[in-house]
Parts: C-alpha cells; structure tokens; sequence
C-alpha cells in the first residue's frame, strides 16, 4: 500500500482524505480555508448573498471609502 503524500507540506496523510479526493493534509486544507473570508448578508427584496469583504463595501452607496 502507498503513502499519500500532501500536495503542500509532503507529509502522509489519511487514505480517507484521498478517496475523497482531497490532496492536502488536514493542517495544510485548514490552512487553506482560513485564507478565504465571506460574509452572510440579506439584500433588500432579496435573498440572503454569500459576498466577499470588497463586494459587502460596493453595496453600501452611502460609504464613501
């Protein structure tokens, strides 16, 4: 049976993690996910939005930085 090796780190990882796909070992992926921000908001007469910092700013006209 062979190691997988984590794409980032190249340190074993679980066997369980590569059948699903994922080539980062669990320190390197929370790594990773830690790097993206987003933030819930409701839009008016809308739904609720998945946005990034930038585009939650452009939604404010009365923001003026």
């Amino acid at each position: 049976m062979s190691q997988t090796l984590c794409n980032k780190c190249k340190k074993p990882y679980s066997p369980a993690r590569a059948k699903l796909g994922i080539t980062t070992c669990l320190t390197c992926g929370e790594a990773d996910a830690n790097k993206v921000r987003h933030t819930v908001a409701p839009l008016n007469k809308s739904n609720y939005m998945l946005l990034s910092p930038i585009e939650l700013k452009q939604l404010n006209p009365k923001r003026t930085t």
